[in-house]
């Protein structure tokens, strides 16, 4: 079994070829370039670096979300179009699964956590048994201090990863009463590996689709329909206000 895994659902863009032995290849860039610049370039020097025939993978595993609105997207399109140009399945992992997985093994509750602005991440909770990865709480938006204050009703071990742990830390150092580990920076961010042996798992169970049945998880909307959201909501209140004050004023006329 052989796995193509992309992620570019975070500040990372990560391309990997994964068996059940082994990771073959792993090449990850967190930089400036946007992923549309990085994605498939990487995937090319992979390819020529073990002299990988795109035709012998079994599927394409690609990080569904959530994340970058403008990543996700990206991903989302590259799987698509391997997965259509090479008739392969696709393996749709969740985000915050693949980034726990950096931590496999580890004792505790496993928090990876996303920026999402606003004072929000995206976040879940996992835990490892004999190296298998177990969902506590389900990927979900949440405001950071209110993340904090359920953990520390849990009162459990905590380990923190992801890039929301830099624009959080602050808030986790100042409010955790329950203990609690940061991750270092070689397990922060999002890695195609992780993703793709976490595929070899969901293939096994037979939790595949087709290209053309991917969608991404963004689990909220994105920046440009949350503003057009509320102009809309704006204009409603307007007309609405306007109806009241022309009824006020033919009411004053009778």
């Amino acid at each position: 079994m052989k796995i193509l895994a992309l992620d570019s659902s975070g500040l990372v863009a990560s391309v990997a070829v994964v068996t059940e032995e082994k990771t073959i290849a792993e090449y990850s860039v967190n930089y400036k370039k946007t992923h549309s610049q990085t994605l498939l370039p990487m995937l090319d020097v992979i390819a020529g670096m073990i002299d990988l025939d795109l035709t012998t993978i079994d599927a394409i595993a690609v990080a569904a979300g959530p994340g970058s609105f403008t990543g996700l997207r990206i991903g989302s399109a590259t799987a698509k179009g391997l997965g259509l140009a090479l008739d392969k399945p696709l393996v749709a992992v969740p985000t915050l699964e693949g980034l726990a997985y950096n931590a496999c093994g580890r004792p505790g509750l496993i928090c990876p956590i996303m920026d999402a602005r606003r004072g929000q991440v995206f976040q879940a909770l996992y835990r490892f048994r004999e190296n298998e990865i177990e969902t506590v709480t389900e990927q979900t938006t949440i405001d950071m201090l209110e993340l904090i204050e359920s953990l520390n009703r849990r009162g459990e071990q905590v380990f923190f990863l992801g890039d929301g742990v830099s624009a959080h830390r602050e808030k986790i150092e100042q409010n955790m009463t329950a203990p609690y580990t940061l991750a270092p920076p070689n397990m922060n961010s999002q890695r195609a590996a992780s993703v793709g042996t976490l595929a070899l798992k969901y293939y096994a169970a037979g939790k595949t689709q087709t290209a053309a049945e991917h969608t991404p998880v963004y689990l909220r909307l994105s920046q440009a329909e949350r503003e057009r959201a509320e102009r809309e909501k704006a204009f409603r209140e307007k007309e609405k206000q306007e109806e009241r004050e022309k009824a006020a004023r033919a009411g004053a006329r009778e």
